[in-house]
């Protein structure tokens, strides 16, 4: 699931930020917000496609540099809200 998570998240970034960019250019580690590629709008822009792809909640404390800055730390932080949602979902009462 790592492995899904990083490839749909290289491949929007591409798409919608590094049109026409090197695939290889964009790393696992390569600074997105620090490093100017994201701006805040486009760092909504990612936070909106992450919640609608992978059906997760991101608190407004989550979409900055310390979570968002490399396709590293959005794996992460997408496999953590999924495992946490999971968890809330089968200890919630069915309705």
């Amino acid at each position: 699931m790592s492995q899904e998570v990083r490839s749909n998240v290289k491949e929007f970034i591409l798409r919608e930020f590094l049109p026409g960019e090197d695939p290889n250019d964009l790393t696992d580690d390569l600074p997105l917000i620090t490093a100017g590629i994201l701006d805040s709008i486009a760092t909504l822009k990612l936070v909106m496609h992450l919640e609608e792809r992978f059906g997760i909640t991101l608190a407004a404390h989550e979409a900055n540099k310390d979570h968002l800055d490399t396709i590293e730390q959005i794996s992460n932080l997408v496999l953590s809200k999924m495992k946490q949602e999971a968890c809330h979902a089968r200890q919630s009462p069915a309705a």
